[in-house]
């Protein structure tokens, strides 16, 4: 399972040295991966089917409770297969799409770690994990929805959708480790023991708020949905794989597995069903406005995640099982009809659904899948939307006291809206007359035409034939969810009920309406004309403000000089240890308890003190290096009589390394340039000898404490049993602070990449201006 969910992290690290290779022909043998893989989990589909769940433990960090925990139940297995399932047919599909692409090698490693992050949150069973990997996802999107890097609109696009999501990882991560702490334990499957104490615990508020936020911004719920459409902005085949089924159903996955352990409440309930009530309505409507293809699928899409949301706030067992069905008839319609989009823009040159028409005459294969993906997002009979559409209104129908008639109309409008989306995507750029314009379209690359196909067949196939994936995955799925039995069977057929009367009523309003209302780009300047309403320009104008300031703070605190930074710093710390130093309680200067000064510290104090006043004032740098050359040895000769020989000869070794190489650095530069006037010097002076008596009296309270040996004793104890090491120096710096030594590696390591990256930089004459 480990190799499993890293292939593609492994597969996007070989990217780097073997990706020149994979550019051509070659490029679709990267798709045997998602494939592998999808077969790898299909066939744990008989044990899920049976009940069972696997479970895979790899030790990672234990003594920090972050192992490599990998859960396989009904819930993790259905958006694994959707994450390999569908990316299969996008690796295949992005081949042809984007051959001849200078970066196909960049956006198939792009592609790939995308696929690890997202199978490792799927099913990570210990939070941390799944939030270094929730992380991974919104990092490998960036560069995917800012593919097209050479486009403005584009690094945009993909900078607010980091932004936004990242942003929501922020409290989320928060959230999770609010609840390891309080349950004693980083897995979710160990958290199941603890939901009541956490339900009932005074925090259960605060931890609520800061997964609605992770799960709301990854989800693209409203007031955060406005990233979603910006990353429309992404190639086509990035739209279909994040966009539909994987990297924006993250957060219902998260509702979905969380809901055992935090569901159940009104305080669960409540925010779920008016947010995502809010976001599937709110959305569907501004769908009918957008004449952009893509557009019009980003809003679809919003509305369908609302309705996710709105599902499982819900709660009840018809509810969920209704939001299982929806994952994967939401997946299969949208992303074919994104593919098929892909395809009409690639061919034609255009997405605007007002110059689009007739095209089945060219593009037949693609009319099916079109049509097919549009009747079931429409919920028409023998689809497997249909079947999805019930059970959502079976779901509200069946509501107990949150107004059920309400939430039942709220579906209804919803997916009237979204039936009139969908038909605007698939019939529209079909029907009708082909223009002249599109006669010389020929079909493209069958493997472009026959991935949207597959999933629209597949739509067609599952409505038919409920039973060959409800007990195998979706029963699994609500079972997992709800963490109970569910035992209604998937039928195409209930008879003549309510439901049936709702479904009639939506598909002969959302024919309707198609029929009648045409897409117009008048339709969509009306609706901008509140833009200054919406979410996305409220965000926009605090983002502005915010950079104002930032510019005005670095403006005045960072404004370059290397002394304005150190003068600061100074002041800083002269005025807090000051402030604690008097504030806390009587300061002794008694010093009668340490050994005499002897003449020869006396002498090496007055040498270091000359040192000092010749490199202040001299205006040679060299002599100034000089000067601060002493300081160090005089140090030197003060540890050397304290019994400290190692410091000493480090402080030596170090003194002596820097003066070489300060003095092979500042040769040929000038002397000083001295642009200090009196006053200036004057404020030099006052703050270096004000923080020295701050340092100095710290010293003196520092010698006057109690000396307590036993940091010392364990050092000096453990220093060979357990590190080792006969010298207790050098095992502190190398053993006890490991850490910290490492982090002073990496830090060096970063510093040397970039000034290996400045010397090796390459500017263009316009660039360098």
């Amino acid at each position: 399972m480990l190799i499993a969910v890293l292939s593609g992290l492994i597969v996007s690290i070989l990217y780097v040295p073997f990706g020149k290779y994979l550019k051509g022909r070659l490029s679709i043998c990267v798709s045997l991966l998602p494939i592998t893989l999808f077969a790898y989990f299909a066939s744990f589909i008989p044990s899920i089917r049976g009940g069972n769940h696997v479970t895979f433990h790899y030790p990672w960090v234990p003594s920090l409770g972050v192992n490599f925990d990998f859960h396989l139940d009904g819930l993790s297995l259905l958006f694994s297969l959707l994450i390999t399932g569908i990316g299969s047919l996008v690796f295949l599909y992005a081949a042809p799409y984007l051959q001849g692409h200078r970066y196909l090698d960049r956006f198939y490693a792009y592609l790939s770690l995308f696929m690890a992050a997202m199978l490792g949150v799927v099913l990570a069973d210990n939070v941390l994990l799944l939030f270094i990997f929730w992380e991974l996802t919104s990092i490998s999107s960036f560069f995917l929805i800012g593919f097209n890097n050479d486009n403005a609109d584009s690094r945009k696009s993909s900078l607010i959708a980091l932004g936004i999501t990242a942003g929501g990882g922020f409290f989320l991560m928060a959230g999770l480790i609010l609840m390891g702490h309080l349950s004693g334990s980083y897995s979710i499957q160990e958290m199941l023991g603890t939901n009541e104490y956490l339900k009932s615990h005074a925090l259960y508020g605060w931890i609520l708020a800061l997964v609605f936020a992770g799960a709301f911004t990854k989800s693209a719920q409203f007031p955060f949905h406005f990233w979603l459409p910006g990353a429309m902005k992404a190639p086509t085949p990035v739209s279909a794989y994040l966009h539909s089924a994987t990297m924006v159903k993250a957060g219902i996955y998260l509702l979905a597995r969380l809901n055992p352990v935090l569901g159940g409440t009104d305080y669960w309930m409540y925010p779920l069903v008016i947010v995502g009530g809010l976001t599937m309505l709110y959305s569907a409507f501004h769908s009918l406005f957008r004449t952009d293809l893509k557009a019009i699928l980003a809003y679809s899409t919003i509305a369908a995640l609302g309705i996710l949301v709105f599902l499982i706030g819900i709660g009840t067992p018809e509810s969920l099982l209704a939001a299982s069905v929806f994952i994967l008839v939401h997946a299969l319609y949208k992303a074919s009809l994104f593919l098929t989009t892909g395809v009409i823009d690639h061919e034609t040159g255009t997405r605007d659904i007002t110059q689009l028409g007739g095209l089945r005459k060219v593009l037949w294969p693609l009319s099916i899948a079109g049509v097919v993906a549009a009747l079931s997002s429409a919920g028409v009979p023998l689809t497997f939307g249909f079947i999805g559409k019930d059970l959502i209104y079976e779901a509200t129908l069946h509501t107990q006291g949150i107004l059920p008639i309400v939430l039942t109309a709220v579906a209804v409008l919803t997916n009237i809206w979204v039936l009139y989306a969908g038909f605007l995507a698939g019939i529209k750029p079909f029907a009708g007359a082909l223009p002249e314009r599109y006669a010389h379209i020929h079909l493209p690359n069958p493997l472009m035409w026959l991935a949207p196909l597959l999933l629209a067949l597949l739509g067609l196939l599952f409505g038919c034939f409920p039973f060959l994936v409800d007990g195998a995955l979706l029963n699994p799925a609500a079972r997992a969810i709800l963490q109970a039995p569910i035992g209604t069977p998937l039928k195409i057929w209930h008879g003549f009920n309510p439901v049936l009367l709702l479904s009639g009523i939506t598909l002969a309003i959302g024919t309707l309406l198609y029929v009648i209302r045409k897409p117009s780009s008048h339709n969509l300047a009306f609706v901008e004309r509140f833009n200054t309403l919406s979410p996305r320009y409220i965000v926009g104008r605090i983002a502005r403000f915010a950079k104002v300031i930032s510019r005005r703070y670095t403006n005045t605190l960072h404004n370059g000089f290397l002394r304005v930074y150190l003068l600061r710093i100074i002041v800083f710390a002269v005025l807090l240890l000051g402030f604690r130093l008097f504030t806390g309680g009587a300061v002794s200067l008694t010093l009668n308890h340490l050994s005499p000064i002897s003449a020869y510290e006396i002498i090496v104090a007055a040498i270091l003190i000359g040192a000092i006043f010749l490199a202040v004032t001299t205006p040679s740098r060299l002599t100034a290096v000089v000067a601060t050359s002493v300081i160090g040895y005089c140090i030197c000769l003060q540890f050397v009589f304290y019994s400290a020989p190692d410091l000493a000869m480090t402080q030596f070794s170090i003194d002596t390394l820097t003066v070489v190489l300060f003095v092979l650095v500042l040769f040929r530069l000038p002397p000083f340039l001295n642009f200090a006037n009196r006053s200036t010097r004057l404020r030099d002076w006052t703050v270096a000898l004000a923080f020295g008596a701050v340092i100095s009296l710290i010293a003196i309270q520092v010698l006057n404490q109690p000396f307590d040996e036993a940091v010392s004793r364990f050092y000096g104890d453990n220093a060979y049993t357990l590190a080792k090491g006969k010298n207790v120096v050098n095992v502190i710096l190398v053993d006890f602070r490991g850490f910290d030594t490492m982090f002073e590696i990496v830090v060096l390591s970063i510093a040397a990449i970039g000034v290996f990256s400045l010397l090796k930089l390459r500017l263009k004459a316009s660039e360098k201006e």
